[in-house]
């Protein structure tokens, strides 16, 4: 049986775990072969200060992206895995390759994180790339991955959402503008809502039909390692490649991203990946999704 190859068009940093940095190794462990595309590369990630390097321009992507076509590389790949774009044009070149994935594999998944901003930091991506998501990236996503704060952006209601009641419906509204409305999935992080307990921390996974929530205890880390949504999007896309039930991926992915925040020592700007890797495929404690709608 041929490995599974995933095109993940990424950030890219030499020291730190965020972006493709982040999402590789969970991927190999899981059986994925990744295919990298670096939306830049930086000698370091933003969370520890200054850092060196560029941001690629969509003429760069293109190009790595048209040498993996003349391999072949392209039409063998079953689902595309975008995070921090950079530029709102690289944007554009992403959903030009996950069309180009679909004409030799129909179903194959779109998983966008749509990195933007989160409680607290803010809004700190590029003008335009918030309008990219909101109105382009959507619509040919079949799985998307914000954070409560980016979900809240997505909707584009001044209201904030301060109920998973809400949540729910606000994803359920958003779903319609997927690709396969039917088949899509919403899993929104970091869910802090009036009627879930302060000590915890939630994920929602908002599908046409179903609505499940997954519960953790909050780990208070400050700060709190970057990366933490790099992996979870990639575990989540390593176990639904692996054929695993919604609810089992969202259980295994915010089981997996507890046990490396879990285990990572106050003040460090990393996850221990390599060090906890067994975390990675076989995660210490696993929370279940319990259904909700």
């Amino acid at each position: 049986m041929a490995t599974p190859l995933v095109l993940t068009i990424q950030s890219h940093v030499a020291y730190g775990h965020v972006g493709n940095d982040a999402a590789m190794l969970p991927l190999q462990l899981l059986g994925i072969e990744p295919v990298a595309v670096h939306t830049v590369q930086f000698s370091n990630h933003t969370g520890y200060g200054e850092f060196k390097g560029q941001v690629f321009t969509p003429a760069h992507v293109q190009d790595v992206i048209d040498g993996l076509r003349a391999r072949g590389v392209l039409a063998r790949c079953t689902a595309v895995l975008s995070g921090y774009l950079g530029d709102a044009g690289v944007g554009e070149v992403i959903l030009s390759a996950v069309q180009e994935v679909r004409a030799a594999h129909p179903k194959a998944h779109y998983v966008c994180d749509p990195v933007m901003g989160d409680v607290g930091r803010g809004l700190f991506v590029r003008p335009g790339i918030p309008e990219f998501l909101r109105k382009r990236a959507l619509s040919q996503a079949s799985v998307i991955t914000p954070n409560h704060f980016e979900f809240e952006l997505l909707v584009g209601n001044e209201t904030p959402i301060t109920t998973t009641e809400a949540a729910i419906a606000a994803a359920r509204d958003m779903l319609q503008h997927m690709h396969n409305p039917h088949s899509a999935l919403i899993v929104i992080t970091s869910l802090r809502t009036e009627d879930l307990p302060a000590d915890s921390l939630a994920t929602l996974a908002v599908s046409a039909q179903n609505a499940w929530l997954v519960q953790t205890p909050f780990v208070d880390l400050q700060p709190l390692p970057n990366g933490m949504g790099d992996v979870f999007s990639s575990v989540l896309l390593g176990h639904i490649l692996q054929g695993d039930t919604i609810p089992e991926a969202v259980s295994q992915a915010v089981s997996t991203l507890y046990a490396l925040v879990s285990r990572t020592t106050s003040g460090e700007r990393d996850l221990p990946l390599v060090a906890c890797r067994d975390q990675i495929t076989a995660p210490g404690k696993v929370f279940p999704a319990k259904s909700v709608s």
